[in-house]
């Protein structure tokens, strides 16, 4: 059995079930999963990175006129909404309002000893929840107990000035054993790429459809990085409000390709 080498450094045996399972998820069509199988298998050698693996995947999608083949890569689009975390807040945001949250933004609160940028606010009915949104750039980087630890503490310092009702950490990575441990037991809602368990943020996105501007090829890195400066961050938005990519400046076919490949992957 060959291992694969992970991004955190751990090796696993190399498994086909789980492969199968993220191209079925990501709506890769019936005939093409076969093939893409087969095609990373040939590739295999013992200690390959995990990232490799995937890397052999995306290749051989790219190749498939299909949207789910963009839908792949939904992991890594969502790492590469920074440079800074102020993009993944704004998803955040439009993941919390999906789900009937009000929201406020990167509010600067004076606590009961200092004062605290808080990413997102949310009310919904009786409940305001101050969110901590931690977003990480690359793989195997998880969010670990301190995380957790100084979310509660800065939640500690703000509640009862702000009736702020429960703490909730979102993160784009996977959470660490000890971080959703102490979350849980100090009442802390906890969103990660694969928890809670059908409404992870993975869920959530697929679910509502809310597919970050980065999945979109048809943008080039620094025309993708000019609607993030600008607060664009869905393919949705560039549906709903096409004058947004006026901001790139580009001729009408240009923009036409952005406008079919937004419509193929929200479709």
């Amino acid at each position: 059995m060959v291992n694969i080498l992970k991004a955190n450094g751990i090796k696993e045996p190399f498994s086909e079930e789980k492969l199968r399972y993220s191209i079925e998820r990501a709506g890769i069509p019936l005939n093409l999963r076969d093939k893409v199988l087969s095609h990373v298998q040939s590739k295999l050698y013992e200690n390959i990175p995990s990232q490799e693996v995937y890397r052999h995947v995306t290749e051989f999608l790219q190749t498939a006129p299909h949207p789910a083949a963009a839908k792949y890569r939904l992991k890594q689009a969502l790492m590469e909404l920074g440079p800074t975390g102020y993009p993944f807040e704004d998803f955040v945001t439009e993941i919390l309002k999906s789900i009937g949250y009000s929201t406020q933004t990167r509010k600067v609160l004076m606590g009961k000893c200092v004062s605290h940028e808080i990413d997102v606010i949310a009310q919904k009915d009786n409940a305001k929840i101050m969110v901590e949104a931690k977003y990480h750039n690359a793989p195997g980087i998880h969010t670990d107990v301190h995380v957790s630890l100084y979310t509660k503490a800065r939640f500690d310092d703000l509640k009862e000035k702000y009736q702020f009702t429960q703490p909730w950490l979102f993160t784009n990575t996977k959470i660490t054993p000890d971080a959703l441990a102490y979350a849980l037991c100090v009442g802390m809602g906890v969103t990660s790429w694969s928890y809670p368990q059908n409404e992870s943020l993975r869920d959530l996105v697929e679910r509502h459809q809310l597919y970050p501007i980065t999945l979109l090829s048809s943008l080039s890195e620094p025309q993708k990085q000019t609607l993030l400066d600008n607060h664009i961050v869905l393919v949705g938005e560039i549906l709903h409000s096409e004058n947004s990519l006026d901001l790139l400046g580009l001729q009408n076919d240009k923009k036409q390709t952005i406008i079919d490949e937004a419509k193929s992957i929200s479709g």
